[in-house]
């Protein structure tokens, strides 16, 4: 009889910076392959709106005197609230006009961009199970979040890189070439930092939807930080928001460096933070643990279009806030309007084509074609939802059950209608208090609140748009983006640059009677009516009859 001796098992050394790394460059290799179509489309819209906005300025602006009426109107709270610090306004050439103008805002959409580079790279993988299956191979515990953040900080610095050589090589007065890299890198780090940012919130929660409006929660409050510092008197709430930190650049003015350093170290901490936080959990679960439900489900949660309201109430409740606090902001300048407008004769031209009773009220009509295509965003969203839960599978158990498909989809449209008449509402309700306060004018409430719930039509039209795409193209379904994309350009861009009368045509909220400079007329508004209910039918007809994507 002979005996075996069992060997233990030798000690297993921790894991290196290489090993937890470990496939970062293939990760990113392949996130840049899945995005070759997505980035390229956000870097050249960035950087193309910039140029444009830049050589706009030419025409809107090419006298001194037409600046000098410029810096007379924004050097008050509203107008340094809605664009920048008010040291720009010392010497308002085009490129100091820029900084001003632009940085800001455009500060808000990279920032967008670079979030949705984050999570979709990292949580949207762990909440499909792509990241579980990969990390079972040879790819370490950081390798997910490392190449999110490289492709995040590759797209940003081709983003700044484009801005530096477009700008430098316009021949704009002001407009130099150390102040056009620095104006790119501005883009650059404030990206970079809510790239960091989204970092950190996709460890906290396992949802893609709760990261990624974390994230822009966090973007918002920088901008309202930013922007009550800029009114204020001291400006000091400017230098708790990195959008205030680059602002503070000065670019074309003073041409500062130094704030960019503040943007790299918060980017940095934040970065090492998700880190950390990332191995503080398990994959696909998130810090913040989920809330037990009820032993019994409510009898909404029973219906589809409760079952629905309960997916979409985080994103319909960051629409709404969003869009009643940007409501706001335009109402607060609504009335220097006539003053800050009445020199420059290209808007001048566009508000005597939209009519109306006094520039408030044409000025409200064109501020309102802004505010819906945000709430159009919105729509498209909601409407699209019922695709990535047939891509994710989970929509396959829900309809193997009594179920009908038309009535699954049924709810989610029906959130996406209501919640997008919603959202106009509070954006109605933001600009007519504030904008009857800054006119001195209480006749202003009902009708701009008028205004913005007269655009409810064409919202469903555009759901009943991506619900054809998802009925019978569902792999299209991403091309219903272009008609919010489209009613930006024509209906307010095409204001500006003389577009015809037929292009506004083409798109739902072209025939939209321009409250309130306009008349009302319900013609147009049952016809879109109908069109939207044609259209959501068709969409359904084609879902119904078409194969379920399964897992």
């Amino acid at each position: 009889m002979t005996a075996t001796t069992a060997e233990a098992p030798a000690p297993t050394a921790p894991a290196t910076v290489g090993d937890t790394l470990a496939g970062t460059r293939t990760l990113m290799r392949f996130a840049l392959r899945r995005d070759r179509i997505r980035l390229p489309v956000w870097i050249l819209a960035l950087f193309l709106g910039t140029l444009s906005t830049a050589n706009s300025y030419k025409t809107l602006y090419a006298d001194p005197e037409d600046r000098a009426n410029v810096v007379s109107t924004m050097d008050s709270p509203a107008g340094l609230a809605m664009s920048g610090p008010r040291h720009y306004l010392d010497d308002y050439n085009f490129g100091s006009m820029l900084g001003h103008q632009m940085i800001g805002f455009m500060a808000v959409l990279v920032g967008l961009m670079s979030v949705l580079i984050i999570t979709r790279h990292t949580r949207a993988e762990e909440e499909t199970g792509r990241a579980e299956l990969v990390r079972s191979t040879a790819v370490g515990r950081h390798a997910h979040l490392a190449a999110a953040l490289s492709v995040a900080v590759l797209a940003n610095l081709v983003l700044a890189l484009l801005l530096a050589l477009g700008l430098s090589g316009m021949g704009l007065e002001g407009v130099d070439t150390a102040g056009s890299l620095l104006y790119g890198l501005t883009h650059a780090a404030v990206g970079i930092v809510f790239a960091a940012v989204a970092a950190i919130t996709a460890q906290v929660t396992a949802h893609t939807r709760g990261a990624s409006g974390t994230a822009l929660a966090v973007i918002g409050v920088a901008f309202v930080l930013r922007a009550a510092g800029d009114s204020g008197s001291s400006g000091a709430l400017s230098w708790l928001s990195p959008i205030g930190w680059v602002q503070r650049t000065y670019v074309f003015v003073d041409n500062r460096w130094w704030p960019l350093l503040l943007c790299a170290a918060l980017a940095v901490a934040c970065a090492a933070t998700g880190f950390v936080l990332s191995t503080r959990r398990d994959v696909g679960a998130g810090l913040r643990p989920e809330k037990l439900g009820r032993p019994v489900a409510s009898e909404a949660l029973g219906t589809p279009f409760g079952f629905a309201l309960r997916l979409h109430r985080g994103m319909l409740a960051g629409f709404g806030a969003g869009l009643f606090v940007m409501g706001a902001m335009y109402g607060s300048i609504l009335g220097d309007a006539e003053d800050m407008l009445k020199d420059i004769d290209q808007i001048q031209e566009a508000l005597d084509r939209i009519g109306g009773a006094s520039v408030a009220e044409s000025f409200a009509s064109m501020v309102m074609v802004v505010i819906t295509v945000v709430a159009a965003v919105y729509v498209v969203m909601a409407a699209l939802r019922p695709r990535s839960e047939e891509t994710a599978g989970r929509a396959e158990p829900l309809l193997s059950t009594g179920l009908s498909r038309t009535r699954w989809v049924g709810g989610h449209l029906a959130v996406a209608m209501s919640g997008g008449t919603l959202v106009l509402l509070l954006a109605g309700l933001g600009f007519g208090v504030s904008g009857a306060a800054s006119a001195g004018d209480g006749a202003l409430f009902p009708k701009l609140v008028g205004a913005a719930l007269a655009y409810a039509p064409a919202l469903w039209v555009t759901v009943g748009v991506a619900v054809v795409l998802f009925g019978w193209f569902p792999r299209a379904s991403a091309a219903a983006w272009i008609v919010p994309v489209y009613a930006f350009v024509v209906g307010y861009l095409g204001q500006l640059l003389q577009f015809p009368d037929w292009m506004n045509d083409l798109s739902p909220f072209g025939h939209v009677p321009r409250l309130p400079a306009a008349d009302m007329s319900w013609t147009p508004m049952l016809l879109l009516t109908l069109v939207a209910a044609g259209l959501v039918w068709l969409g359904l007809e084609g879902f119904r009859r078409r194969d379920l994507e399964t897992k």
